[in-house]
């Protein structure tokens, strides 16, 4: 058989032949037709268009996906192979109308058997991955299940590369991170359709972490988890990495029923600076803008802007979380991470500052208007809204405990703009209705 042939009957294995065709790179055309293959590796100068009707359908054996060193929830590890991966590449294009599948549903389950009930390796997979990683119970964790070492592949991972333009395709039924850039630059995302079931944990639809120089436009993003998010490591490792998330244009897009449209965080740890988002819709998803970190996690957050974004239906449109809870499960350990009194300012406190939001709607908020917290040794600083509209709908039962996953602060009274920890805050031009108390200032929050 020629080593090149491809076979679209959706039964054959067709992972030699995408390996040889990978190889030699080039133009590379899949015509109409189901693909049922392996790990993918794209490699250089390589131009791949997936007609309408191809589908490259990936195996959902995890045998299959060997360990690679990369980045899992924001630590550089061994983890399991990308199902799609542009690895250690420059000028690489795929486009066209296609799709790729990653099958995810058992994987899904598989990690849903293991959370909240498994915190070391069990299985002989998982304690081969464990023994590659044997600091993994004390590397941080973001609630995908590290300490069970079934370390998900995210289903295309652009990493350490640089000129890749993903255009057009649809990519689906993630087992992890949908769309998943790392270390990489000049990076275009356009005109995608990124689906995953609202149940499938962890599936974030797009996730730019430490690279820069990224467009992200004209996508539809529907799936469970953040919608589009920047992220930049987590914790110490993250910190030592230094490698932070800069020059991100995200515009023209479309998010439904994620937890939030576009969101900086929780990975935060070298920072995410100079990122602007406008004219997007965010419908239906727990939050709009959203960002979210913690002690621990560190990295100077700065110069963001959120330019005429709708949001309708959302628990909470604006939600700035410094107390963000997933991933820090031991009580007694972590106390100090949700501490309302100040503690020492040290490279793993986040920090938040220069944030100008404007012609922003979010109306039909269920549990509050917005949830502006930072930390007591780090107050929020030179936050400025301007010409927005935020309304509460006054039927919605949703408490506002729910505007964002934190943990350590009281209960919010009433679904206002609460504010806590933030210094010199400017609204201008500022529409809040549906409640009975517009702004809630707490614990010394000073107004401008």
């Amino acid at each position: 058989m020629d080593k090149y042939l491809l076979v679209g009957d959706g039964v054959t294995d067709n992972s030699a032949a995408f390996s040889a065709l990978m190889e030699r790179g080039g133009d590379i055309v899949i015509q109409k037709g189901v693909y049922l293959t392996g790990p993918v590796t794209v490699k250089s100068n390589t131009h791949i268009t997936l007609e309408k009707g191809a589908v490259l359908k990936f195996i959902d054996d995890p045998e299959l996906y060997t360990p690679v060193y990369t980045r899992w929830e924001g630590v550089q590890c061994y983890c399991m192979h990308p199902l799609f991966y542009i690895a250690n590449a420059e000028n690489v294009v795929v486009d066209g109308e296609g799709t790729l599948d990653g099958n995810g549903d058992s994987w899904w389950k598989t990690a849903l058997s293991k959370k909240h009930k498994q915190f070391e390796a069990v299985t002989d997979l998982e304690k081969r991955f464990a023994a590659l990683n044997p600091d993994y119970k004390i590397q941080s964790e973001g609630g995908g299940g590290r300490l069970s070492q079934f370390l998900r592949p995210p289903l295309l991972q652009i990493h350490n590369s640089n000129n890749v333009t993903i255009d057009g395709i649809t990519i689906t039924n993630s087992p992890f991170w949908t769309v998943h850039p790392v270390f990489s630059s000049n990076l275009r995302l356009l005109n995608l359709n990124v689906r995953n079931p609202y149940d499938s944990p962890n599936t974030d639809g797009i996730d730019i972490e430490s690279s820069t120089e990224v467009l992200v436009e004209n996508c539809k993003v529907f799936v469970g988890d953040d919608g589009i998010a920047l992220k930049s490591g987590s914790g110490p490792t993250g910190i030592k990495d230094a490698r932070p998330t800069r020059n991100v244009t995200i515009r023209n897009c479309y998010v439904a029923a994620a937890h939030g449209g576009v969101v900086i965080g929780s990975e935060t740890a070298a920072g995410i600076d100079n990122i602007t988002a406008e004219n997007c819709l965010f419908d239906g998803t727990d939050r709009g803008i959203r960002i979210k970190s913690r002690r621990g996690r560190g990295g100077e957050i700065h110069d963001l802007v959120f330019r005429n974004l709708t949001m309708t239906n959302c628990l909470c449109p604006l939600a700035i979380n410094m107390y963000y809870r997933c991933g820090a499960d031991d009580e007694e350990a972590t106390k100090l991470l949700f501490s309302t009194e100040k503690q020492p300012i040290t490279d793993e406190t986040p920090s938040l500052y220069n944030v100008e939001i404007s012609g922003c709607q979010g109306t039909g908020a269920r549990a509050s208007a917005a949830m502006i917290v930072g930390l007591p040794e780090r107050p929020i600083s030179n936050l400025v809204i301007r010409d927005c509209h935020f309304s509460v709908d006054p039927t919605a039962t949703a408490s506002p405990d729910e505007s964002d996953m934190y943990r350590g602060l009281p209960t919010p009274e009433g679904k206002g703009f609460r504010i806590r920890y933030a210094e010199g805050i400017q609204l201008s031009n500022v529409r809040i209705e549906g409640v009975e108390k517009q702004i809630l200032l707490e614990d010394g929050a000073v107004m401008a």
